[in-house]
């Protein structure tokens, strides 16, 4: 098992735990290593190959360190499945839905038999959680919005979780017998945040092979068709996976349809109708005749269009730039000069600053800032004025001993309930890079959100607002705030917004992003990271950007050293 299925399966038996009641303690360790193993760059499996102690690792103990070695080993983990056997398989969608922990959910399923999204529905609609002690009124009504992002996103995972699939896919179909080409289609290609299900399409020598081949997949839960040249199955993960062998030369065709979008795919038949033309999944074909569909590039070029990338198939803009300036040349993961939100062990971080450092020379950046959490957010251990300017000493005393990289002192500063920020603005000053951020009095109405950050924006001291929505994917929905209102702000005072890179936020989403493009507004994207593998989201962050049509001049962390220098020197 990789690390991240160790990881999400320590999760797991954390969460059926605490529905269960059991010890807190033993229901911290597991999150605790499952955060460890989940953020670890070297795979487990080649820890015990190479006979290194798994109990080296933070948190891990004899118990624990058994029980990775038996995942690694198995795939499986009886206690696992003990748990599992106990309860439902649906109750932990629960679990998905904003306001509901596994200690409210277990009540809700003792008390009101609730054991599926649809029941918790019903529960609402009759208001029977309000009666429940400890719940109320508000509290039902705060589960009802988080149910509807819920439901929205249930059956589909995260962009970052179906690349991992499609990696291991693609590393398994490697090795087929006679396969000869191999590309991912559908929303993932498109880069879409979610991914519903996993389109595969090859080409072949041996196409019955290749899907017996498919079939054998570790990932594989079970078979659900196979025919001369499709076969389908439901993965592990939770999400079916198609594999199609189509020939060769009506393979772009079939990557372009099978790619969608629907929408997208709707407009390119009109535009062949229109030119007497007919396009399918085996070819563009004028009559009887097939003119294009070896590749994509062809299938494009018969409709008098440029080859559009797939993450702008989507029917929005894309084909309004075709037809007037031009497709944008997007942004890419080697145009990232810097990452300007980080957290190290000064607040809730996993590494030090010379840890985070060393780990941004390693991916050639030109600079960085060290953004450690500002008091208010006391979970995280975040720092007073007085703590502030002492790690900001200490990054000076790094940075002195530090060639060819740019360290800024920066600082998350959080926007207050009652707005203004949490330090005062004699301290920000001092700063190099001040990113402010809503982490308390979500459920506050759009005009009293709305009205803090664009105070926020408005203070000098502040150079850019981070994850400005508060989202997290099929977890937590946004909070009311007026984006327009708040990009106008931005552009007016000469602000940048964050694009969070870390694959649960993706916050700004990619309509946002191209209303801020349109309105001039500076994006930077940033991962947010707590640990140094968390440097590597950056290419999620890159990806939505792509899907919001941003280049590379739209991007202010694509700047070089000196560049930025002089837009740090223009906001003062």
């Amino acid at each position: 098992m990789t690390n991240t299925e160790i990881a999400a399966v320590f999760e797991q038996l954390a969460d059926l735990l605490e529905f269960q009641g059991a010890n807190p303690f033993r229901i911290r360790a597991y999150r605790t290593a499952a955060r460890t193993i989940g953020n670890m760059v070297e795979p487990l499996a080649q820890w015990l190959e190479s006979g290194r102690d798994l109990r080296e690792l933070p948190g891990i103990g004899d118990d624990l360190a058994e029980k990775i070695a038996t995942l690694v080993a198995t795939g499986t983990l009886p206690l696992l499945e003990e748990l599992k056997a106990e309860y439902p398989p649906s109750v932990l969608d629960l679990l998905r839905v904003q306001g509901l922990g596994p200690k409210r959910a277990a009540v809700l399923y003792r008390e009101l038999n609730v054991q599926t999204l649809q029941d918790l529905a019903a529960a609402c609609e009759a208001h029977r959680i309000r009666n429940l002690k400890g719940f109320g009124a508000k509290t039902e009504e705060n589960i009802v919005k988080g149910l509807q992002a819920a439901m929205e996103h249930a059956l589909r995972i995260l962009w970052y979780q179906a690349d991992q699939l499609v990696s291991d896919l693609r590393d398994h179909l490697a090795s087929a017998p006679g396969l000869k080409r191999c590309e991912p289609a559908g929303s993932y290609r498109r880069g879409k945040e979610t991914v519903g299900d996993l389109d595969i399409l090859v080409t072949a020598d041996d196409p019955q092979a290749v899907m017996t081949h498919f079939q054998h997949f570790r990932g594989v839960r079970r078979v659900l068709a196979e025919g001369t040249t499709k076969a389908a199955v439901e993965l592990q993960a939770g999400i079916n996976a198609d594999l199609r062998v189509v020939p060769e030369e009506s393979f772009g065709a079939a990557l372009q349809y099978f790619t969608g979008s629907k929408e997208h795919n709707v407009v390119l038949r009109g535009m062949a109708k229109d030119r007497g033309l007919k396009i399918n999944e085996y070819g563009v074909y004028r009559g009887e005749e097939r003119i294009a569909g070896e590749d994509e590039v062809g299938v494009y070029a018969a409709l008098d269009l440029p080859w559009i990338l797939p993450e702008l198939r989507e029917s929005r803009w894309e084909f309004d730039w075709a037809a007037g300036e031009g497709l944008p040349d997007l942004i890419r993961l080697e145009d990232i000069r810097g990452d300007l939100h980080m957290h190290t062990t000064w607040t809730d971080g996993m590494a030090t600053v010379e840890e985070m450092v060393a780990a941004a020379q390693s991916r050639g950046y030109a600079y960085i800032a060290i953004t450690d959490h500002s008091q208010r957010v006391t979970v995280a251990g975040g720092l007073n004025a007085e703590k502030v300017l002492r790690q900001w000493e200490a990054i000076d005393r790094a940075a002195a001993n530090i060639s060819g990289l740019h360290i800024l002192k920066g600082i998350e500063v959080d926007i207050l309930e009652q707005g203004g920020l949490d330090l005062p603005d004699e301290v920000l000053a001092q700063a190099d890079w001040v990113v402010a951020s809503v982490h308390f009095g979500q459920n506050q109405s759009r005009e009293q959100i709305t009205r803090r950050i664009v105070d926020a924006l408005r203070n000098p001291c502040v150079s850019a607002i981070a994850h400005p929505t508060g989202r997290l994917i099929g977890e937590r929905a946004a909070y009311e705030v007026d984006l327009e209102i708040v990009l106008e702000t931005a552009a007016e005072c000469g602000k940048a917004m964050e694009l969070n890179a870390h694959p649960r936020r993706l916050d700004l989403n990619d309509t946002a992003c191209a209303a801020a493009k349109r309105l001039g507004v500076p994006i930077v994207i940033s991962t947010d990271a707590h640990s140094i593998k968390g440097l590597d989201a950056m290419r999620y962050g890159v990806m939505q950007a792509r899907r919001g049509g941003l280049t590379a001049r739209n991007v202010l962390n694509t700047r070089s050293w000196s560049e930025f220098r002089r837009f740090l020197a223009s906001r003062r």
